[in-house]
């Protein structure tokens, strides 16, 4: 099996030719998903264990744990680059573009911004159906 890396995923040229972009977005897509997944498996978690209630508290601190992992993940990416050198371009995938750190973590913060503002009615309905949810205002 061939090594593919981010800039090179077949996925990301569809995307690409269809939308017109300059770069492979599959990256993007990725650290889209990484926000999207991560703000329901912390809201679940914040409002099983913690006394928060649904509001503007929690969808901050759902969307600033999001951020934080994404900031680990791309803090893991600039080591793995430092250990691997010249190599790390491939691995890194930022195809030329100085900004790819912080358009990565933009895409991780709409990701958890979206998930958010379409799921909550029904994770907060799904938790109350099984008896798990906290009293919402």
């Amino acid at each position: 099996m061939a090594d593919t890396t981010y800039a090179e995923v077949p996925l990301g040229f569809w995307v690409r030719d269809a939308l017109g972009l300059a770069r492979n977005p599959y990256d993007r897509i990725g650290h889209f998903a990484q926000g999207f997944v991560s703000a329901i498996l912390a809201r679940e978690i914040l409002l099983r264990t913690t006394p928060l209630r649904r509001g503007k508290m929690l969808t901050l601190l759902v969307t600033s744990v999001c951020l934080g992992f994404s900031a680990l993940y791309e803090l893991i990416e600039w080591g793995a680059a430092m250990a691997l050198g010249e190599g790390s371009d491939a691995f890194l995938g930022a195809q030329g573009d100085p900004w790819d750190t912080q358009a990565d973590m933009t895409c991780a913060l709409l990701g958890a911004l979206a998930a958010q503002a379409l799921l909550a009615r029904a994770h907060d309905a799904a938790l109350a159906a099984r008896g798990l949810s906290p009293p919402f205002p």
